[in-house]
């Protein structure tokens, strides 16, 4: 089961109190809903690939509304072919659609007649309807977060938008084929938003696998880095060599000034060594910008033998 899945299977679990309850249901019919004419009567039909939300709709249907919905099963024809349950109410359309505060024409999209519900709890309840009836999340153990939902129009979408303000989330909307996507990428956000609507187990899970992802990244640039200072210790001591065999092969290390003839063989005994490392077995003591200056003062006289015999 997908995480996406585990998460509506969660939500469904929530039991909510009426006023919720009828939130949550008013989200899940106005954005998964539609109203059909069938032999000249109208009957109301809300589709979903997640059997959790299915049950959902249909027992809060015949419990908050009163209805008796039925639901058919079929398999899509296309990509996954994965199943689709169809709730469907033959009588009381009316009636449902009036308790919800819904309103529709023959295969129209149906809308909210008023704003979305005043009280807190049931503003997190129409977001959870929200997300079981259009939502999705990316697994957290995926290269990237992503949580969204697609509605039919930017009336839709901005009423997320504006239920979600409160709790400073700033959802984004792209058009999109048929409707709006309203999606969050922040980790951070995906957890405050689960943490609304009742999703909590998902939550730890979610910040579990995103606190390890962290500590897997930091542990790898802290791998990169000290790999990379590594190799940069391991070349400039390559190149350090190198010059030094050059200085005794065309005038001889016995030639050189103490100090530098010091660091010289210093380096010669200790070719692994970084500069601290070295400092730390000078006789005479320097800093470790006094050691580099001597260095590179070796380079310079390198470079001018090299001049010389050119």
């Amino acid at each position: 089961m997908s995480f996406a899945a585990q998460t509506k299977k969660e939500l469904t679990a929530i039991v909510n109190e009426p006023c919720c309850a009828l939130a949550e249901l008013q989200a899940l019919v106005e954005l998964n809903g539609k109203v059909r004419l069938v032999d000249g009567r109208r009957m109301l039909e809300v589709e979903t690939e997640n059997v959790s939300t299915a049950r959902r709709i249909y027992t809060e249907l015949r419990k908050t509304v009163g209805v008796h919905p039925e639901v058919s099963v079929r398999k899509k024809m296309r990509l996954k072919k994965n199943n689709v349950y169809s709730v469907r109410l033959l009588q009381g359309v009316e009636l449902a659609l009036s308790t919800l505060g819904l309103s529709a024409e023959a295969d129209e999209s149906i809308t909210l007649n008023n704003s979305a519900p005043g009280k807190t709890c049931c503003r997190r309840a129409y977001l959870r309807g929200a997300f079981l009836a259009a939502g999705s999340v990316n697994d957290p153990g995926s290269n990237s977060y992503h949580l969204e939902m697609t509605v039919h129009s930017i009336v839709q979408a901005e009423r997320i938008q504006d239920l979600t303000a409160e709790y400073e989330l700033r959802p984004k909307v792209i058009p999109r084929k048929n409707g709006f996507v309203v999606y969050l990428k922040e980790g951070e956000k995906i957890v405050e938003f689960l943490s609304v609507i009742g999703a909590h187990q998902a939550l730890l899970r979610f910040e579990d696998i995103r606190i390890l992802k962290g500590m897997r990244n930091q542990v790898n640039r802290l791998v990169n880095c000290e790999t990379a200072n590594m190799n940069k210790t391991i070349g400039a001591a390559v190149r350090q060599l190198e010059v030094i065999q050059t200085i005794d092969e065309r005038m001889g290390l016995h030639n050189l000034p103490d100090h530098l003839r010091e660091v010289a063989e210093m380096r010669r005994q200790f070719p692994d060594a970084n500069l601290k490392e070295l400092v730390d077995r000078m006789q005479n003591r320097v800093t470790k910008s006094g050691l580099n200056h001597r260095l590179k003062k070796l380079e310079e006289i390198a470079d001018n033998l090299r001049s010389a015999k050119a």
